[in-house]
């Protein structure tokens, strides 16, 4: 069975790849499970930088709901969770993440690449974050530090998609590059940002982002802990269909 997360050392690059592209990349609980860990691992070898890159046509789709008639509210409660814990993985990491991005980066996904220290992404990129649409509060706090708290808000509450250019203007994306120059932009990304010693590096990180992890997990505790999540969302997916 194919892994649905593969790992790649390049020198003292650790590239991790989500690789459902028949699923979008879609976030199952294995997924998740498997970038955090790769994050872990990256940090336990000494990596000096990581990418973060999605496989086939979209970066990542969001929640995989493909076994969402067999969860339960606990079962999502839990899945959420585990999404949180990947996301602090790759916003704590000690080294500089870049997130290359293309198609669609929706829900989780889009939380994904506001969680790397740097996004390049693909003409043609779209976001969007329909969480707070069926109650689940996730990623929020990690958007506003990249694009400011108004932006986040007005995002949020009108679940409107945002497009390369408008992600550009707000800081959600730093650059804009076509994919076939990906490798070149890994390359430059990869010499620019190791060239401090890995201990300066991470103290450069510790005192220039907040620590809200506890924070950011108990909001997202509290809003999947509501009664109904499975309901709430089923109303979402079937008013999306329409």
């Amino acid at each position: 069975m194919t892994s649905p997360v593969t790992v790649e050392i390049r020198d003292n690059v650790t590239i991790i790849s989500l690789s459902r592209p028949e699923k979008a990349n879609a976030l199952s609980g294995e997924m998740s499970d498997g970038i955090r860990d790769a994050i872990l691992a990256a940090t336990a070898a000494g990596a000096r930088a990581v990418v973060l890159r999605g496989e086939g046509k979209h970066f990542c789709a969001g929640f995989d709901f493909g076994d969402f008639d067999s969860l339960t509210d606990g079962d999502l409660a839990l899945r959420f969770l585990q999404v949180e814990e990947m996301l602090q993985a790759v916003f704590y990491a000690p080294m500089p993440v870049l997130a290359l991005v293309q198609g669609r980066a929706v829900g989780a996904g889009a939380d994904l690449a506001a969680a790397a220290m740097r996004v390049v992404a693909a003409p043609g990129v779209r976001f969007q974050m329909p969480g707070p649409r069926f109650g689940v509060v996730l990623g929020t706090r990690r958007l506003a530090y990249r694009i400011g708290p108004v932006a986040a808000r007005q995002i949020q509450i009108e679940n409107r998609p945002v497009e390369a250019e408008e992600a550009l203007s707000l800081g959600m994306v730093d650059a804009l590059a076509e994919t076939e120059r990906w490798d070149g932009v890994m390359d430059e990304f990869a010499s620019s940002y190791s060239r401090l010693a890995p201990g300066v590096t991470a103290a450069l990180a510790d005192v220039t982002r907040p620590d809200t992890r506890d924070a950011d997990m108990a909001a997202l505790a509290r809003s999947v802990a509501i009664p109904g999540i499975k309901a709430r969302i089923a109303a979402f997916r079937a008013a999306s269909a329409r």
